[in-house]
C-alpha cells in the first residue's frame, strides 16, 4: 500500500501498472477539494502525450495499479 499525503499529490509523480492506453508515466495535474479540505478527485496527465484521466486519489494506494514515482 501507498502511503498518501492528500495535501502533496498535487504534481506527484506515478507510475501506472500495468499501463494504460500503453502509457506508464502520471503527474497529477489537478486536485479537486470539497469545502472540508478533503480530496474529491484526482486528475492524471501522461508525461509521454498529455492526454488527461480523472481517477479516484485513493486508487494511488493500490501498489497493483499504481507505484509511487517514475519506474
Amino acid at each position: 500500500m501507498n502511503k498518501l499525503n492528500p495535501k502533496k499529490l498535487l504534481n506527484s509523480k506515478w507510475t501506472a501498472t500495468p499501463a494504460i492506453n500503453k502509457e506508464k508515466h502520471f503527474i497529477i495535474v489537478e486536485v479537486e477539494y470539497d469545502e472540508d479540505a478533503n480530496v474529491v478527485a484526482c486528475i492524471t496527465e501522461s508525461v509521454f502525450s498529455k492526454n488527461q484521466y480523472p481517477i479516484s486519489w485513493r486508487d494511488l494506494k493500490d501498489t497493483q495499479k499504481w507505484q509511487q514515482g517514475w519506474k
